[in-house]
Parts: structure tokens; C-alpha cells; sequence
């Protein structure tokens, strides 16, 4: 294990899935880190009210890192118009309360934001081949959202302040969505692919995802936006085959398009486009994958822990 600097860090959004998994890599590597937490805090945790503008300013002052991956569920019912609403502000907001109090921190050292976001903020590109460098299109609901939601950082980017956005992909691991459905279907031999199958469908493994967060969060002149997702992106069909393959099952059961526009509303635009993205920052800084193909990813996310 390659030897680093012991880092204070600030952490908002640590009882997710992701946050956890970080927060306990984190510590493993002699970090220091307070939790941010919307309760009465506990031993190494400060309270604050992202709704209220409540933080404590010193606290993130004299963070090395904040490392925000707050936000509501994206799990829910994708035709509750309160659902997509809090979807947004909830981003938002954390993301710009933090943002601003790194802007406003006294120099001439301001901490760094390692801040979450998503692929959607590419928004469909047919088979074209996506890099951080590619363009934003389209406005489906994640797409606003991550372009909102990347927007609320630049507070902390404009006052000199190091930025990382983690465009996220799918993570895939069997105790968390969508692999802990998908196994379950395909298992059950209702497995197929969506729509045509030819769209592009970045995944990243848990260890992976966990390592390039952590490998950002550490790295000294890491900014800007990265993609977490494997090298190499499947078709969802290409998903389909080697999920099948996994759980020894056919994947018999094809999804017509029509059926994800109506089970999944505003969601659906996510569902059926295509992203053939490729972490590109992350390989120039020279970070190296565990789980580099969709066979691999699989392989690590089905693993039981």
C-alpha cells in the first residue's frame, strides 16, 4: 500500500452505500475523517442542515478534502414528480452550501471538493465513443439534474479551489441496486435485454469505484471531471449475455422499448440511452483498474463478501 500524507477530510453523504464503502477505505489509509450528519453528532461527526445553510464553517475550513456524495435516493418511483423534485434539490443544495463555504474559507490554502455526480450528465450519444471531454446533450431528468448539480460546485472551483465532479456509472455489486435486482431476475430465467440492446451501458465494480474515489481524493492536482466507469463499455446486450452466463441461466425475456417508456416515465430516456464512455482522465492520472471489462465487473460484483 503506497504511503501518503494523513489528510483531514470533511465527508457529507457518508451513510450511503458508496459512502460507507469510502469512508472505511479512508480510515484504513490514516485519514482523518468527520462525518457530516443531520443528527445529534456522535464521536468524530458534526451536525449540519444543508436545507438551512447550517455547517460548520471552521470544521470545513480547516478540511483538507470535503467529500460530498449527499443526495436522495435515486431508487423510488420514477413517476412522483415529489420524487424528482427532491432528486434535484437535494443535490443542489448540499452541493452549493459547500461549495460556497470552501469559496469563502480564509486563504490561502482552500480545501479541495471531491463532489459526486453522474454519467447522465453526458445524456444519450448513440455508439459514440465519450470521454470527459465530450459535450453534454439532451434533457432527460438526470441530465438536468447532473448538470445542476455539477453547476452548484463552481463557487469552490472560481475562489482557486480543487474540484473533482465523479461522473458515476452504475456500480455493480450484489447486495446494492441495480445488480442486487438484476441477479435476482436473471436467476429466476427472466432475464433479457432492454430495448434493441445495442445501447451503451458503462458499469464499474465496487473496489474499483471505492479506489478511483479514493486515488481522487488523495491525489494532489487531481481536478476537473472523472468518469468511473470500467475501460471497456458493454452494449446492454453484451450486459445481458455475460449476466446470464454468471447465474447459468437464458436470457430469454427481452424488454421492448415501449414497456421502459411506460414503466419507467421520465426515467426512461436514462434507461434506453446509450453512453459508450471511457474513463479517460482517470487512466492519463494512471490509475489502473481491478475490473477493466464487464466480465470482470461481474465476476467481483456477484462474488459473495
Amino acid at each position: 500500500m503506497t504511503s501518503v500524507p494523513s489528510l483531514r477530510v470533511v465527508f457529507a453523504g457518508s451513510s450511503g452505500f458508496l459512502g460507507e464503502h469510502l469512508v472505511s477505505a479512508l480510515r484504513t489509509r490514516g485519514h482523518h475523517v468527520t462525518r457530516l450528519v443531520r443528527r445529534d453528532a456522535r464521536a468524530g461527526e458534526s451536525r449540519w442542515d444543508p436545507q438551512a445553510g447550517i455547517v460548520d464553517t471552521d470544521l470545513v475550513a480547516g478540511a483538507d478534502v470535503v467529500v460530498n456524495l449527499a443526495g436522495s435516493p435515486l431508487i423510488a418511483n420514477p413517476h412522483s414528480k415529489r420524487w424528482a423534485r427532491e432528486v434535484g434539490e437535494s443535490r443542489r443544495t448540499t452541493t452549493a452550501l459547500l461549495a460556497a463555504t470552501i469559496a469563502a474559507a480564509p486563504g490561502p490554502r482552500l480545501p479541495a471538493l471531491v463532489n459526486a455526480s453522474g454519467i447522465s450528465w453526458y445524456g444519450d450519444h448513440g455508439a459514440a465513443p465519450l470521454t470527459e471531454a465530450s459535450d453534454t446533450r439532451g434533457h432527460a431528468l438526470l441530465t438536468r439534474v447532473c448538470r445542476e448539480w455539477e453547476g452548484a460546485t463552481q463557487p469552490a472551483a472560481s475562489a482557486g479551489a480543487r474540484v473533482v465532479r465523479l461522473r458515476t456509472a452504475p456500480v455493480q455489486d450484489r447486495s446494492h441496486p441495480p445488480l442486487q435486482q438484476q441477479r435476482l431476475q436473471f436467476t429466476a430465467g427472466l432475464g433479457g435485454r432492454i430495448g434493441s440492446g445495442r445501447q451503451h451501458y458503462p458499469v464499474i465494480s465496487l473496489r474499483d469505484w471505492v479506489g478511483a474515489a479514493r486515488f481522487l481524493v488523495e491525489h494532489p492536482s487531481a481536478a476537473g471531471p472523472f468518469n468511473l466507469c470500467a475501460p471497456y463499455t458493454p452494449t446492454n446486450a453484451e450486459f445481458t449475455r455475460a449476466l446470464a452466463r454468471r447465474v447459468h441461466r437464458p436470457a430469454l425475456v427481452p424488454v421492448p422499448a415501449a414497456a421502459i417508456r411506460v414503466a419507467a416515465g421520465p426515467m426512461a430516456d436514462e434507461v434506453l440511452g446509450s453512453l459508450n464512455l471511457r474513463p479517460a482522465a482517470l487512466l492519463d492520472l494512471g490509475y489502473e483498474f481491478e475490473d477493466p471489462d464487464i466480465d470482470a465487473v461481474l465476476a467481483t460484483g456477484l462474488a459473495r463478501a
